[in-house]
């Protein structure tokens, strides 16, 4: 017979295929993953990167703590060079204190009474109606003195009639106080007060003592009144400028002269 060909070709590579996949399979594990590979060199690369600049050279250390110790000590010395400024300042300060101390000390030992001289005029700057001749005549002037406690001397006794109660009357008049400091002048202000006179404490329109004074004077007369603090201002006067303050149920001492009554002259 004529002898018979096999081709062992494909059987050959059935057998070989699992061998090759093996042999790469083992090849694969020995080979390390350069995906892996290059990030983890980058993590390293990017660490080292991020810290080199927070460490300073070895060669900068020496001029960086050189420069440190230049500024602590020009520190040093600004602060000993201020201290003068303030020992100087203090100084000051003290001189300042005592130079305050040594004018109110200077305020408190004032005499009174020519500071208030100083702060309101005198009688002798403003208008009067007892001048220093009726003020020599007065010393020897009798002193009347009515049941209600009122005193009066008579600089001049008018010639005219005498009011009645609830006549109204034209007057000038200076008020002061028991120091004898103004504190109201119809002179100064250039127009003579009306007054109604009722002869009844509770109802006059003026203090009780001036009604009362009124009342038993001649138009064209001069009084003075020694008003006694009851029938003077009980509720008291507020200071003002020039004016000094009056005290509740103080006595008050007032001038007047009856220039003539409406209706009856």
């Amino acid at each position: 017979r004529a002898p018979t060909f096999v081709d062992h070709a494909p059987l050959r590579s059935r057998v070989a295929a699992p061998r090759r996949q093996a042999a790469r399979l083992a090849a694969s594990r020995r080979r390390p993953d350069r995906s892996s590979t290059s990030s983890r060199d980058s993590r390293e690369m990017f660490a080292v990167s991020s810290t080199a600049g927070l460490r300073a050279p070895t060669s900068a250390r020496p001029a960086r703590a050189a420069r440190a110790s230049a500024r602590r000590s020009a520190v040093v010395a600004r602060a000993g060079a201020s201290e003068p400024r303030r020992a100087e300042s203090r100084r000051e300060s003290l001189a300042k204190g005592a130079a305050l101390a040594a004018f109110a000390a200077m305020v408190q030992t004032t005499n009174v009474g020519a500071a208030l001289a100083d702060r309101l005029p005198e009688e002798t700057d403003v208008k009067l109606l007892c001048d220093s001749a009726c003020e020599a005549a007065l010393v020897d002037a009798e002193t009347v003195t009515t049941p209600s406690g009122l005193k009066y001397k008579d600089i001049k006794v008018g010639d005219g009639v005498q009011p009645e109660p609830g006549f109204q009357v034209v007057v000038d008049y200076i008020a002061k106080n028991e120091q004898g400091f103004i504190f109201d002048n119809s002179l100064e202000k250039g127009k003579p007060n009306d007054v109604r006179v009722t002869g009844d404490p509770t109802s006059a329109n003026v203090i009780p003592g001036l009604d009362e004074g009124i009342l038993t004077m001649k138009s064209g007369g001069i009084r003075r009144l020694y008003i006694p603090g009851d029938l003077a201002f009980p509720k008291g006067l507020a200071s003002a400028p020039g004016r000094p303050r009056i005290s509740p149920f103080s006595p008050v001492v007032f001038d007047v002269k009856l220039i003539y009554i409406p209706g009856m002259e």
